[in-house]
């Protein structure tokens, strides 16, 4: 069986490694095309777009790992059925388990693999690339700051900023969180905002202060505020983080900030559990496309099919799910795994069936 698992591997990472590259290519060409209008529209060095394209590279390859996957499985096994090896090992009175063993172990390695480069590598590649881009924005003349994004403004204050209009430099649904010692953050949210000459300045907007158990102690309406700061416009551009910018401490510390401060941040504690559920869908994808290449009876242009019309159905599967958590039809851990869920299950009833068949 030691020199089969070599064997099964073997098929296995050829198709694995041609995928990660080949549809790295792919995407990373895709980026390029429409980096290429910095150096034409906005007079970008060519050696600043080819640090944004390196820092791109990262989440490129984490996010063609879980395909790479699905499709090395798909493409090895059913290689072996095809040519009747599977077969006779199989009436030698191997489990199928045993037999695709190889295949689960690769998944769950791969998995591993990504959760940590998403956690240590992708953020800070994703915060260099954005920022880049962000300078390149801002040095157009359009708001310091972008949508749906966290940043700290400086003393114990932390900002969040729901819309940006580009055309007359507006904020709006702006929210400010001053934290105190051990306890509760006084919050101000507005309607509408500005940052200008050091000076954030809101309007239509509430100032709230809550007690040691969280309650509302004392609030007030404001037609406008302002907050004066000693940081430069550009200092913002540094500080500001998207959830794609972050790892699962970091975003799970900042909505902890929001719901101490008794918000719903929804769709941030759905990406939260997303940043894990995620990572594991090549595990999911070894589970459930190894057992289902053994019932089949195709080669590789029907394993190509299958993989595309299994991803097209999980990723759907996947944005379905984080629409229903944001939109509180489903509680976000289960928004995030019930597609990981399904599939696994799915790959299970399939591992179970394919081995009482011969």
């Amino acid at each position: 069986m030691r020199i089969f698992d070599r064997y099964l591997i073997r098929e296995f990472m050829g198709p694995f490694l041609f995928c990660v590259t080949g549809f790295t290519v792919v995407l990373l060409s895709g980026l390029l095309f429409e980096l290429t209008d910095l150096i034409f529209v906005h007079e970008v060095a060519v050696f600043t777009v080819s640090k944004m394209l390196l820092y791109r590279v990262p989440a490129t390859v984490v996010m063609t790992l879980p395909i790479a996957t699905l499709f090395a499985t798909l493409l090895s096994i059913g290689r072996l059925v095809k040519d009747s090896e599977m077969t006779v090992l199989r009436g030698s009175g191997i489990p199928v388990p045993r037999l695709i063993l190889p295949i689960l172990a690769l998944g769950i390695l791969i998995s591993f693999f990504s959760y940590a480069s998403s956690e240590r590598i992708v953020p800070q590649a994703n915060h260099r690339f954005e920022n880049i881009l962000r300078q390149i924005i801002f040095s157009d003349g359009v708001p310091v700051v972008q949508e749906n994004v966290f940043f700290h403004g400086g003393e114990d204050r932390y900002f969040y900023i729901g819309e940006v209009q580009t055309k007359t430099n507006e904020l709006n649904k702006v929210l400010v969180y001053e934290l105190k010692d051990d306890r509760f953050p006084s919050i101000t949210s507005a309607k509408r905002g500005i940052f200008q000459d050091h000076t954030w300045v809101l309007e239509d907007g509430v100032y709230q202060e809550l007690d040691a158990e969280g309650f509302v102690q004392f609030e007030s309406r404001f037609q406008r505020m302002e907050i004066v700061t000693e940081q430069e416009g550009e200092v913002y551009l540094g500080n500001q983080r998207t959830t794609d910018e972050m790892n699962r401490k970091e975003l799970g510390e900042y909505i902890e900030r929001f719901q101490r401060g008794g918000l719903k941040v929804l769709s941030f504690v759905v990406d939260y559990h997303l940043k894990l559920a995620l990572p594991m869908a090549s595990f999911v994808f070894a589970l459930f496309a190894a057992p289902l290449a053994l019932l089949g009876r195709g080669g590789r242009s029907s394993g190509v099919v299958l993989s595309l019309v299994i991803l097209l159905v999980y990723y759907v599967a996947v944005s379905v799910c984080r629409s229903m958590g944001v939109n509180e039809m489903l509680p976000p851990v289960v928004a995030a795994w019930l597609a990981n869920t399904v599939f696994a299950v799915s790959g299970f009833v399939f591992l179970v069936r394919s081995d009482h068949l011969r």
